[in-house]
């Protein structure tokens, strides 16, 4: 947390506001959170006077790119990118503060500081532009427009069960536990399925649902957990967790099937699914 579509409701949230805006200086006093740069003031050195032309995004990374350099956040467990007109005290653990030359700020608030702030210093031809840093990451679910049969082929090639996989960066970007969770449901498929024993009208159904509850969510704002440490820009909780059906609902009624919630242990986490409607080896409903 967050996952891709709070990375993206960050993202264009961003775009519409610091466009074209000049950078004037970037304080960075965190030393965990610039911890590529072990000069924190490269960051001032490389930015400073500089643009920003442009915001993207690759899974859950954040890229700035600004008069030829490119900034490339990653929010970790509990990273925000808040807008402020520089007048407003900053919150504690403001470690990163991005100065605009119209005295506006964009601070990186990170309490639990896994996140991090960097320069890149290149990109990747092969991988369409990407920072070289983020070369390594899978195809981003709306950005990179992999097709359905696609996306079926790569999946069946693999044995990793289904959660592991979408949760693996290097095969998908962006997914983590929530959405892994959401998306496992409403394709009635189970945490532990193998990959490579789905048909093809699952891999497929599989797909369009993992489309659909992404974009569903970036509607929304993305998802606020119950410690609201994720917030847009502006400092607004996201409204899809409203429309969970399976994470963090253990004991509750199945939206299906009205039987209960189960939460099991899983790879250091809690995974939540329905057992009546994700048998191993059902098929999906429809899209």
């Amino acid at each position: 947390m967050p996952e891709l579509p709070e990375a993206e409701t960050v993202r264009r949230g961003l775009e519409a506001e610091t466009v074209s805006r000049g950078i004037a200086g970037v304080e960075a006093t965190g030393p965990r959170s610039v911890r590529r740069h072990p000069d924190p003031g490269e960051l001032d050195r490389r930015l400073r006077g500089r643009p920003v032309e442009a915001v993207g995004r690759v899974g859950k990374f954040l890229t700035l790119s600004a008069g030829g350099e490119v900034l490339v956040v990653h929010l970790g467990m509990s990273g925000q990118l808040l807008l402020s007109d520089g007048r407003d005290p900053r919150p504690k653990h403001s470690h990163v503060v991005l100065v605009f030359e119209d005295g506006s700020e964009l601070r990186f608030v990170d309490p639990r500081t896994f996140g991090q702030v960097f320069l890149s210093e290149g990109h990747e031809p092969s991988r369409r532009g990407r920072p070289a840093e983020l070369a390594h990451l899978g195809f981003d679910p709306l950005t990179d427009g992999l097709t359905a049969a696609r996306f079926a082929t790569r999946l069946r090639a693999r044995r990793t069960m289904l959660k592991a996989l979408l949760m693996d960066q290097r095969f998908v970007a962006g997914i983590g536990n929530i959405y892994s969770d959401e998306i496992l449901h409403a394709a009635g498929l189970r945490y532990d399925h193998p990959a490579s024993a789905l048909d093809d009208d699952q891999a497929r159904a599989l797909y369009r649902h993992m489309l659909r509850i992404l974009r569903a969510s970036v509607r929304l704002g993305g998802s606020s957990l119950s410690d609201l440490q994720y917030r847009d820009v502006h400092g607004r909780p996201g409204r899809y967790q409203e429309r969970h059906l399976v994470f963090a609902r253990e004991g509750m009624a199945c939206a299906g099937c009205g039987g209960p919630i189960v939460r099991r242990a899983w790879g250091g986490r809690s995974t939540f699914f329905c057992p009546r409607c994700q048998p191993a080896g059902r098929a999906p409903g429809p899209a």
